[in-house]
């Protein structure tokens, strides 16, 4: 086994190195009588290999994670069977552009007090009192829609509206001047019971053909104020269960069909039905705005984290087909050719991300009484493109993973798209900030261990 594993490291770092040979990389076959190119048979398996390359990535991912259509995947894939590597090009560059640049917009509504304007910072991944935070209070702070962005993803706008009922507007009135037609989707949230006027909007929004739902938000602070009333009998899952029966019972007699109602703390946002609520979305968006919505989303959870890194992958991997389609010679500079400062930026780009670039980090070390330094020691990804002890070279550290890589995989010659440079690099970097910001979850955890270990 070992001895295979070998042979195909010593088969990739020749291909690396000197690029394949002649016949692997003529790709078309010149007919004068024909007065024009035809595929050769290289070419032939080159399409080939990148069909069935596709076809296998893109059943690894699950609907609400998939960030191209199905319509746009049978394209791609028709025309890598017809061989038509440039019109597989161009349907690649439009999916890139509508994932890069559709935008969405959120709006979220509800009465005065109900916890509109915390709900949003949660969504951003901004604290109360973080810069360009929604104002949090106990009286209604919004009379007029509001719009907040990130400044990471411009594309994606979420909009506090005041309630209704608080108001002088009537309900058709209140629509209009709300904008409602202009909104992706709609989240209406309560902190007690909902509303008539709740129902009320709910099925103006059912009318629209557009997607709400019910968020009973403070269900933290209903939990302990039931374990200091009634600390014998507390029972945790039975109180939530009520929560939530009592709010659908409530939609359901105020003729709401099928209403979904999901129960959150602005603050343990990665407890309770938060999570859900954010699978929930992904699932149910137009496939090409789930990209901007998934990196959007702050990495709370492994399971965000994880929603992000298969994201982006998805992206890496119709970057590295585009680029498999369009090189002759896949291989050629993927070594020598390297840009560092391309690469740093794309590592940059990854960290921030997660919430791993330089600003955060700072941040976070601060939160934890511990210096950056300290911090970084336990992450990856801030050393990723140093140069090692012993002035190993990054080419070298790179050539390295990609060796491991191909023993891994069954060895180079699969298909052309795992060769470029693109797939290769990027997954390397994503798969290392995704470890990375899983990390970090447990950073309190850490931290204390190694204060606890420093005492000793």
């Amino acid at each position: 086994m070992n001895f295979i594993i070998q042979g195909r490291k010593r088969q990739a770092r020749r291909m690396i190195i000197m690029g394949p040979s002649v016949d692997q990389t003529q790709c078309l076959r010149w007919h004068p009588a024909m007065g024009q190119c035809s595929p050769s048979r290289a070419s032939r398996q080159k399409a080939h290999d990148l069909l069935s390359g596709f076809g296998k990535f893109a059943e690894k991912f699950h609907l609400e994670t998939k960030i191209i259509s199905q319509e746009t995947t049978t394209l791609i894939q028709s025309s890598l069977k017809a061989g038509d590597f440039q019109k597989t090009i161009t349907e690649i560059n439009e999916a890139l552009r509508d994932i890069e640049n559709a935008p969405l917009s959120i709006a979220v509504t509800g009465e005065t007090g109900s916890g509109k304007s915390s709900f949003i910072n949660a969504l951003r991944g901004v604290g109360n009192e973080g810069e360009g935070a929604a104002p949090t209070g106990t009286l209604e702070t919004t009379m007029e829609r509001t719009p907040y962005r990130n400044e990471k993803f411009v594309n994606v706008t979420i909009w506090d509206l005041p309630g209704l009922g608080s108001t002088s507007f009537k309900p058709q009135k209140y629509l209009k001047k709300m904008k409602f037609n202009e909104y992706d989707f709609f989240i209406i949230i309560s902190a007690t019971r909902f509303k008539l006027y709740d129902t009320k909007l709910a099925k103006a929004i059912g009318k629209m053909g557009k997607n709400f739902y019910f968020v009973r938000s403070k269900v933290d602070s209903d939990l302990d104020n039931e374990r200091r009333s009634k600390p014998a009998t507390f029972n945790k899952e039975k109180i939530l269960k009520d929560i939530r029966d009592d709010c659908k019972k409530q939609l359901e007699n105020a003729k709401v069909n099928h209403p979904r109602v999901f129960l959150v703390s602005n603050i343990d946002v990665s407890d309770y039905d938060f999570p859900n609520l954010e699978m929930t979305l992904l699932r149910e968006l137009p496939a090409q705005k789930r990209h901007i919505f998934m990196l959007s989303l702050p990495s709370i959870t492994e399971a965000a984290i994880d929603l992000k890194r298969d994201s982006l992958r998805q992206k890496v991997w119709l970057e590295a087909l585009k680029a498999g389609a369009s090189a002759t010679l896949p291989l050629v500079g993927l070594i020598n050719d390297i840009d560092l400062e391309k690469l740093e930026e794309t590592l940059t780009l990854y960290r921030s991300y997660f919430g791993l670039d330089d600003a955060s980090l700072e941040a976070m070390a601060k939160d934890l009484h511990v210096s950056v330094e300290k911090l970084k020691e336990n992450l990856e990804s801030p050393h990723l493109l140093s140069v090692k002890k012993g002035n190993e070279s990054v080419k070298d550290r790179l050539l390295e993973f990609i060796e491991t890589l191909c023993s891994v995989t069954g060895g180079p010659i699969a298909t052309g798209i795992y060769f470029t440079k693109t797939f290769y690099l990027q997954n390397h970097f994503l798969d290392t900030v995704a470890k990375d910001a899983k990390t970090l979850l447990k950073k309190e955890e850490l931290f204390t261990e190694n204060v606890g270990s420093a005492e000793v």
